[in-house]
């Protein structure tokens, strides 16, 4: 066989995302989690078609809707049934406002934000109150003291659940990549007053600023909460991409890509960043973890999402003010603990995945 034949057989390099993902997958623990949070994701994204008391899909005077979309916002509920008076009670009004109607329903009924009344489902009792709002086979984790479902509620919290952690940690990883793309490259005056300005937001709790936006906006949202969670968690994230850029722009790659006339922001982003995100990436999904944590613990102590936000916090504080609700406590309780549970484990899996000292447990 010719040298060049040999050369053809020769297999492509594997990449050193293809090698950290073999790494990642020996990792039985962070692999559930993993899976964990692709579930939840599920869950989130599903949460009407699992729980609600508006149809998934219905056909209504020859057209096709779907009104479960509104619990992800009311203006995608359409119109027309707030026109023909339905008051979001479509078991009723559906066949009553039009006989040939049909629609196909969440797989529990029972509404995030109400509690469901006597005979809205046909022979259904009305969702049990205070005390007597036990799991049972209509609520399968049972009801608050309102009679809300706590299924139903735990099911759409989800939503806020991921949001939280995904757009906070989005904002705060776009700061400090930034940032510290920028101090770590360009070094001197920049690095000084840039490494100036990480130590001051380090300084600034995020608990308080959050408390003081509670008590200046007079409507705070959860946006709101993500917003602040984002600005003051970036510092580790731009302090660690500093280190990164500082060992990377010494390289031989980057003086190559310097001599034949590169670009600078091509450089950063194009050529460094892309070598620098391994680690990057281990405190960011920390960070999703730390996110969550936050606003569930302002959440119970009612400084998070305003109602009718459902929120897995709000149901702990619930479960607060009368003990005999255990129901209350242990399910929200768990859903938080494992939450944050994988996340941590999903970070840890990254670090030994991309860190040359613990891939081949080193580290241990």
């Amino acid at each position: 066989m010719t040298p060049l034949k040999q050369v053809a057989k020769l297999k492509k390099s594997p990449g050193f995302w293809h090698e950290a993902w073999k790494r990642f997958r020996k990792r039985k623990l962070a692999m559930v989690a993993l899976i964990f949070v692709g579930f939840l994701a599920l869950v989130a994204i599903l949460s009407p078609a699992i729980a609600g008391t508006r149809p998934v899909v219905c056909k209504y005077k020859g057209h096709i809707y779907f009104p479960c979309l509104g619990y992800f916002n009311p203006r995608w509920e359409n119109p027309i049934f707030q026109r023909d008076g339905f008051r979001r009670r479509y078991v009723e009004n559906l066949p009553e406002k039009d006989p040939q109607s049909w629609a196909i329903w969440p797989l529990n009924f029972n509404d995030p934000y109400r509690r469901v009344y006597e005979d809205e489902w046909p022979g259904r009792p009305a969702n049990p109150t205070r005390d007597e709002g036990k799991p049972s086979s209509l609520n399968w984790f049972g009801t608050d003291q309102t009679g809300v479902d706590v299924f139903a509620q735990m099911v759409h919290g989800t939503r806020i659940a991921l949001l939280v952690g995904f757009v906070s940690m989005g904002i705060a990883a776009a700061i400090g990549i930034v940032v510290g793309a920028l101090a770590g490259y360009f070094g001197g005056w920049v690095d000084a007053v840039l490494s100036r300005i990480i130590e001051v937001v380090m300084c600034v709790p995020t608990l308080v600023l959050i408390l003081a936006l509670m008590a200046i906006i007079e409507q705070a949202t959860i946006w709101h909460l993500m917003a602040v969670i984002g600005v003051t968690s970036w510092t580790g994230i731009a302090r660690l991409t500093r280190a990164e850029f500082l060992k990377l722009k010494e390289t031989d790659f980057v003086a190559a890509a310097r001599s034949l006339g590169v670009r600078q922001s091509r450089i950063i982003f194009r050529y460094i960043l892309p070598n620098a995100l391994a680690p990057i990436l281990v405190p960011i999904t920390f960070g999703i973890a730390a996110a969550i944590l936050v606003e569930s613990g302002l959440s119970f102590l009612g400084f998070g999402a305003p109602p009718p936000n459902p929120s897995w916090g709000t149901l702990l504080s619930a479960g607060r003010s009368n003990y005999q609700l255990w129901w209350l406590i242990l399910f929200p309780g768990m859903a938080i603990f494992l939450t944050v549970l994988a996340y941590n484990l999903i970070g840890e899996g990254l670090q030994e995945a991309t860190d040359p000292r613990l891939r081949d447990g080193g580290g241990h």
